[in-house]
This record gives structure tokens, C-alpha cells and sequence, in this order.
């Protein structure tokens, strides 16, 4: 097991494509997280140029928190697609950004209220449209929060290079897309 927030090359790899795609398009981005505690904007934080096109992060990881800081609405499932998408518009907006990621789920080692260990929801927002992606990962918590921090990151290049945002079939409205 490597340490955690341990930069690895596919890592790297992933974080050069976010810079190269976001510089590219001339967007800045965004992120707020719960379940990364700070790991998603770590990594996104190291890339090339990020002063350019990083706009920041937001950490919430109580759902106090992300109700007073983010507007999430009391009695929201903080491990949901509404919390999600929620986290990922209202970070966008609060810090003028292009688009937004967000991190919310379970890492385990138990479950918590009942959703299963590796329940991840990755919100997304553009100034146009918003949606999420549901991931069921496995692992330990260590593991969970490492996959989660990466498909952001690839989340997020997806926006950045795709004008209309990613798949229709992922928007929040429709429901989840399940990815492991």
C-alpha cells in the first residue's frame, strides 16, 4: 500500500491532461470536496500553470459545513446525487469558475447510514448544465478516497474537453451511472 496522498505517476499523468485541457479551452476550475479532505485539490493544485486555471477548493466535510458554506438544503443525503451536484454548483459559483467537481460519499471501513462502503458521488457543474456520476469502488478507506480523488480529476478533464459537458446519460436528472 503506497502512502496516502502519495503523487504516482498515473496521477501525474491525469492531472498534466486536466492542465493541458483546461489552459487549452481557457476554463478555470473548480472543486469541493467531503470525502477527499483536500486530496482532490492537492493534486489538482500541483499541476502545470495551475495558478492560471485553478480557482481553488473548498473543503466541507460535515454536513453542517456544506450546508453553511455551500448551501446544501437541511435534509439532504450527504451521500447523494443532490448533495453532489449541489456541492459542485454552488462551489462554481462561490468561486467564479468555468466548471466545478465535487466529492461526497463513504469511505468505509463500515457502512453509514445505510449506503455501503466506496458509495461515491461525484457532482459536476458547468454554467450550463450539472449532473453526477455515481461510483461503487472498493478497498479501504485509503483506497476509496485515492480512486475517488482520480476519477474526479478525469471528471473534470472530461468537461473541459467536452463543450456540452459530460454524457447526457449522467446529468443529475436522470440518475446515476455506475462506475467501479
Amino acid at each position: 500500500m503506497r502512502t496516502q496522498g502519495a503523487i504516482t505517476n498515473a496521477d501525474t499523468t491525469d492531472v498534466e491532461l486536466l492542465a493541458d485541457a483546461a489552459r487549452e479551452a481557457g476554463l478555470t476550475v473548480a472543486a469541493a470536496e467531503s470525502l477527499t479532505s483536500g486530496l482532490l485539490a492537492t493534486r489538482i493544485g500541483a499541476g502545470k500553470s495551475a495558478s492560471v486555471w485553478f480557482r481553488g477548493a473548498v473543503i466541507a466535510y460535515q454536513t453542517s459545513v456544506k450546508q453553511a458554506l455551500l448551501g446544501l438544503p437541511a435534509g439532504v443525503d450527504p451521500c447523494s446525487s443532490e448533495c453532489a451536484v449541489t456541492l459542485a454548483q454552488n462551489v462554481r459559483r462561490m468561486l467564479a469558475a468555468d466548471v466545478a467537481v465535487s466529492t461526497t460519499g463513504i469511505g468505509g471501513p463500515d457502512p453509514q447510514d445505510g449506503h455501503a462502503p466506496g458509495t461515491v458521488y461525484l457532482g459536476w457543474s458547468t454554467s450550463t448544465s450539472s449532473g453526477y456520476r455515481r461510483l461503487n469502488l472498493s478497498g479501504n478507506p485509503e483506497e476509496v478516497i485515492e480512486q475517488a480523488a482520480r476519477v474526479a480529476i478525469q471528471l473534470l478533464t472530461e468537461i473541459t474537453t467536452t463543450p456540452t459537458g459530460p454524457a447526457r446519460d449522467e446529468d443529475a436528472t436522470p440518475g446515476p451511472v455506475d462506475s467501479a
